[in-house]
């Protein structure tokens, strides 16, 4: 048995049904039950009126607490699989929630389908489940390129890189990274309670995911039919972006489709005046978010591919 093995039946269950809306009411998901271990250190220790200093070391407490809880549950269950086959089939069911495939694709192409047939407020209602900016401020070409960047981005931190840990580790890998993928999501943010506090969070997501960030991009890029150009706005715009990883698989998007992505953008109230990625391109129409999703679609294929491919060897 080996991770690759268990991470091609974790893609093929995913791929197949995803997780089942009555599973989540009844048990809820993995990645919830980190996020409410999470939420509880967040009470715990993260006090406010806490120095930067007594902050940070808190958060530093935490980003190893709840990686090392997570991690050595997963051993335990992987320690208890037999061998052969068997094993990589049950391992591929316990890692199959790890992996949000289906759920990426379903979530973006939510926000496609009402923006192409021109309903501009649903589109915005969709796309503030997958982004953080205000959707109000979005017009047509906005929406279209928050999806694209979310499809770009969650290719990345929600499929190719638990994949690639899980197939160096096993279920330890694979289940150590969504433990920080989670942390980072939750208090890895730039504001006055997350500064310090998610500072260890932020980066360690920032470690795990430079090799996961730069494979995304590289098969955008050979999926395409703009190969060259994909790779040539990889190299030449992801050092610009504000991600030292989101900006690998934007730009090969970019690239691939010939679009242009990032650029300003609005928090609410704040204002962040971001680079564009690919700036002499034009702005995403909404068809452009079918031509993403057919790409990520040939990227899972050569991600198949490959795992499957090492689980032979």
């Amino acid at each position: 048995m080996t991770g690759a093995a268990i991470m091609i039946v974790a893609l093929g269950m995913d791929a197949l049904i995803g997780w089942p809306p009555r599973l989540y009411a009844l048990i809820g998901h993995p990645v919830t039950w980190i996020g409410a271990l999470i939420g509880a250190f967040d009470r715990w220790i993260n006090l406010d009126g806490g120095d930067e200093r007594a902050r940070r070391i808190a958060g530093v407490i935490t980003a190893f607490v709840v990686i090392g809880i997570v991690t050595t549950f997963a051993w335990l269950a992987e320690a208890q699989l037999p061998g052969g086959w068997r094993g990589a089939i049950l391992g591929g069911i316990l890692a199959w929630p790890l992996i949000a495939m289906r759920s990426l694709r379903e979530h973006v192409e939510a926000v496609a389908k009402p923006l192409v047939a021109g309903d501009l407020g649903a589109a915005r209602r969709k796309v503030a489940m997958i982004v953080g900016r205000d959707p109000n401020q979005l017009d047509r070409e906005g929406v279209a390129r928050a999806a694209i960047e979310s499809l770009a981005e969650n290719t990345s931190d929600g499929i190719v890189a638990p994949v690639f840990w899980g197939a160096i580790f096993g279920l330890p890998g694979i289940a150590a990274y969504k433990a920080i993928n989670t942390l980072d999501s939750m208090i890895g943010h730039r504001n006055e309670r997350y500064a310090a506090f998610g500072w260890a969070s932020a980066r360690i997501d920032d470690v795990v995911n430079l090799i996961p960030a730069r494979l995304t991009g590289l098969f955008f890029a050979i999926v395409s039919t703009r190969p060259r150009a994909a790779m040539a706005t990889m190299w030449r715009d992801a050092r610009q972006h504000r991600s030292p990883n989101a900006g690998w698989p934007e730009a090969a998007l970019a690239g691939a489709l010939d679009i242009r992505l990032s650029g300003p953008r609005s928090y609410g109230a704040r204002e962040e005046k971001e680079p564009w990625v690919n700036p002499h391109a034009a702005d995403p129409v909404p068809e452009d978010i079918g031509r993403a999703l057919r790409l990520f679609q040939f990227v899972m294929l050569a991600l198949a591919l490959v795992v499957a491919v090492c689980a032979l060897i």
